[in-house]
């Protein structure tokens, strides 16, 4: 099946370096499928305009293609309603909108509770709002094998938590967090919960109905789509309690020199022209994945990682970072005696694409006794033979160092 998938991917034929390309940084971003291409590029070619309130044929087809996405989001996700997906520039944003939201939520003696497992987008946005507060960020520690510890996680939880913020997939060890019991735990003390669902939404099923978060958000380019356009999920309550995060046209109804009123979901929190060319990529991402089992291809993804993890472990010199319980789609390792960036850089020349440095991940870099590794992220789109290279890779970069 990688095979007939790779096609789809142009990038994927070029070389890198005079080598074939095996791109192993799908964490950082995913490739492009050609109907993504298409979907952006005819956008443009043909009904390029300003969605919302104009009068005529462009406008009306940009709205239609703008909202037919909105509802392709909803479904992918099972959200209950089309008015509970806000597009927003990315998983970053999406966060910085609900903790900049939530301001005048918290005061001094409250709590916001983290996790050592997270993106520094899922860490700074929360550190900045008890700043804003006077409120406490607090963080949950993680197991030497880069799991959550559950025990501390519910030592911490307590009746002063207001805000639990953490991520679904870690990115840069690939755990899978119990999201589900994390969620329940933090409701049954009246915490509003955000899930960083951002190394997720290309991977595992989501269910907004049955998880139950209050928040989830996910980017574009995570999921095979256009970069710069991202989705916040929200319990309608919630959305219509808050106030908009900033201010301009289309989140307005009415406006007067002294006084505003705000529009309706989604559009009280969609200010200024929206990414539509972006949006438009994104349901031709979910139709791309919906159109694949996704059984098959968390299966096929599995297999590959198991692979490498198997090939790793066997490797004089190289070290993993991380051993989760369960992982998915990433692994971080160490070569002794080389810095991250050289294996990094002498991959590279051979056209493996990985990633090197802390990831945006600093407190958990630190937490684990290491500035950075080498990560290795796979895809849909990858196969045994990009394996193969990629050990083979490690195996050429050692004989360097």
């Amino acid at each position: 099946m990688s095979q007939s998938i790779r096609a789809d991917f142009p990038i994927l034929d070029r070389q890198a370096h005079g080598e074939p390309l095996v791109y192993l940084d799908s964490a950082a971003t995913t490739q492009k499928p050609q109907a993504v291409i298409d979907a952006v590029s005819g956008y443009y070619e043909t009904m390029n305009a300003n969605v919302h309130r104009a009068a005529h044929a462009l406008a009306d087809e940009a709205t239609q293609a703008f909202e037919a996405a909105r509802e392709k989001v909803r479904a992918f996700i099972n959200a209950p309603t089309r008015e509970q997906v806000i597009f927003t520039r990315g998983t970053t944003e999406s966060i910085n909108l609900v903790a900049n939201a939530l301001s005048q939520r918290l005061s001094p003696g409250d709590e916001i509770l983290i996790t050592r497992l997270e993106h520094h987008s899922n860490i700074v946005p929360w550190q900045m709002l008890a700043q804003r507060s006077g409120a406490t960020l607090v963080a949950c520690d993680i197991t030497d094998n880069g799991d959550i510890d559950l025990e501390d996680f519910a030592r911490r939880l307590n009746d002063k938590t207001r805000v639990v913020a953490i991520n679904h997939v870690s990115n840069a060890l690939g755990t899978v967090n119990p999201v589900e019991t994390l969620i329940g735990q933090a409701h049954a003390v009246g915490a509003v919960v955000l899930i960083d669902g951002a190394q997720a939404s290309a991977h595992l099923p989501l269910d907004m109905v049955s998880l139950d978060c209050d928040f989830y958000a996910f980017s574009s380019h995570k999921m095979f789509g256009p970069t710069g356009i991202g989705v916040l999920y929200g319990k309608r309550d919630l959305l219509e309690a808050l106030p908009p995060w900033q201010g301009g046209g289309e989140m307005i109804e009415h406006v007067t020199m002294e006084h505003t009123t705000y529009n309706v979901l989604p559009y009280k929190f969609e200010a200024g022209t929206p990414n539509i060319s972006g949006a438009v990529g994104l349901g031709a991402a979910v139709d791309y994945l919906t159109s694949i089992p996704q059984a098959d291809l968390v299966a096929q993804e599995d297999r590959l990682v198991q692979l490498a993890v198997s090939e790793l472990k066997q490797m004089p010199g190289v070290r993993l970072v991380g051993e989760p319980e369960r992982r998915l789609s990433v692994i971080s390792f160490l070569v002794d005696g080389a810095h991250p960036n050289d294996i990094g850089t002498l991959m590279d020349r051979q056209g493996i694409a990985v990633r090197t440095g802390h990831h945006c991940t600093m407190p958990l870099m630190e937490r684990l006794g290491t500035p950075g590794t080498v990560r290795a992220s796979f895809s849909l789109y990858n196969s045994q033979d990009d394996v193969d290279r990629f050990v083979a890779g490690i195996r050429k970069a050692q004989s360097f160092v």
